[in-house]
């Protein structure tokens, strides 16, 4: 791939692991690769983008890259670790045996990855001057990033625990007191820390990159991840009177924050209704 571009080599990565995937899960009938390849295309990408810097890189640019890899193998490993403990992936369950519904998760998920890494591929590519060294902006954006990478790892492993000890109910305790998606708080609140570390390196139409955490934040608010899942846990729990106690003194996203623009009340009688109709399409594309 010498002499392309990193935007060039990043999209031919995406794409060929997207199809790859695609291609071998349709085969196997199968979803338990689709989040490790999610994850091993930004690992992939990333790896490309350390090869090309070459021993001319910037410290900012070889920590960015590093907070990439952090990021996809810690959460491609959890995934990948979940996926195979629980038995599968309920998401898939309409579309892994039709190649057609299957092939469009897998074009999502490479939009996905693409869109989600614009600043990054913006910010390696990015040459002399300040615009490379770490600044205030840089150390308040690793400072971000830190709080939602833990914040992430701390849901998801306390979450994944009271699983597999067997509970069946909804989880309550630990950070997910404070927070109904707390792991999703963490995933938006960490790739906006991403977005600080780069945003120097930005110039002219590049600033437009800030779409990138827009795009996550959006789609994990009102698109595939808590519009799915308050759905989904309202047609379990919905006539609880303890999980509706939790639904209303618990914030569904920030903690200690009530977003009414995400609070869906009539969620279960509209997720039966969608259940019945559904093709599969509508499932989330991203962990």
């Amino acid at each position: 791939m010498a002499g392309l571009s990193l935007y060039a080599v990043a999209a031919i990565i995406d794409v060929g692991l997207q199809v790859a995937g695609w291609a071998v899960s349709s085969a196997l009938k199968t979803e338990k690769l689709y989040d490790g390849f999610g994850s091993v295309t930004f690992i992939s990408i990333a790896l490309a983008a350390l090869a090309g810097l070459g021993g001319s890189g910037t410290a900012k640019q070889v920590v960015l890259c590093g907070l990439v890899l952090l990021w996809a193998l810690r959460l491609g490993s959890f995934l990948v670790v979940r996926v195979f403990k629980t038995g599968g992936d309920k998401r898939f369950d309409r579309v892994k045996s039709n190649p057609g519904k299957f092939a469009v998760y897998w074009t999502l998920q490479g939009l996905w990855v693409y869109v989600t890494l614009l600043p990054f591929l913006f910010a390696i590519s990015a040459t002399g001057g300040a615009s490379t060294a770490f600044g205030i902006l840089d150390s308040i954006g690793l400072s971000v990033f830190a709080l939602g990478f833990g914040v992430e790892s701390i849901a998801d492993l306390q979450k994944f625990k009271f699983k597999v000890d067997g509970n069946s109910g909804f989880i309550r305790t630990g950070l997910w007191k404070f927070s109904r998606h707390p792991n999703y708080f963490g995933e938006i609140v960490l790739w906006w820390g991403v977005y600080l570390v780069c945003a120097p390196s930005l110039v002219g139409p590049q600033h437009l990159a800030a779409f990138s955490p827009l795009f996550v934040t959006g789609l994990l608010c009102f698109v595939s991840g808590i519009p799915l899942l308050e759905r989904s846990a309202d047609r379990k729990w919905g006539s609880d009177p303890e999980y509706l106690e939790y639904k209303q003194r618990t914030p569904v996203l920030i903690p200690f924050l009530h977003t009414r623009s995400l609070e869906n009340k009539d969620a279960a009688a509209q997720g039966a209704e969608e259940a019945q109709q559904s093709d599969g399409l509508e499932q989330p594309f991203v962990p």
